[in-house]
């Protein structure tokens, strides 16, 4: 098999952690960390409307160089909806995308991750950590599949 014979479907991952758009930031930030990853899909339903990164929370944090109480910081966590930092329309791909093709829309548009769409579902997300194990397992068993 070839490299551009590998698809997101071969390495993407599946079933994909997501949230709502009235999550609250606090919630979105206890769910990273306790899930150990760094992005997670906004979905209405089952439809992608934006997603957030731990970068985009780490934004949305009062700066300690300015006086606030710790009250005050908390509160900015459990007072704002995702909805309102969420990047809106992210870029996405569909499990059948040539990964090549993927990788090179990660690479050209700086992205952490592409969520997974198929059939206006979504149903996966790709990360760089994702396309790491992928070329791991390339190098060591000459494949890239889970």
């Amino acid at each position: 098999m070839t490299s551009n014979q590998f698809y997101v479907r071969d390495v993407m991952t599946s079933p994909v952690i997501s949230i709502e758009p009235a999550t609250l930031l606090l919630d979105a930030a206890l769910l990273l960390r306790a899930s150990a990853i760094r992005h997670l899909p906004v979905v209405e339903g089952q439809e992608l409307v934006g997603i957030i990164s731990e970068r985009d929370i780490q934004r949305c944090a009062p700066s300690r160089l300015i006086p606030i109480t710790e009250d005050g910081y908390n509160a900015v966590f459990a007072n704002t909806k995702v909805e309102r930092i969420m990047t809106r329309e992210p870029k996405f791909v569909s499990s059948s995308t040539p990964l090549l093709g993927a990788m090179g829309v990660m690479q050209q548009g700086r992205y952490g991750c592409l969520p997974v769409v198929d059939d206006g579902v979504l149903i996966g997300i790709l990360t760089r950590s994702d396309l790491m194990d992928a070329l791991h397992r390339l190098l060591t068993t000459g494949n890239v599949a889970k």
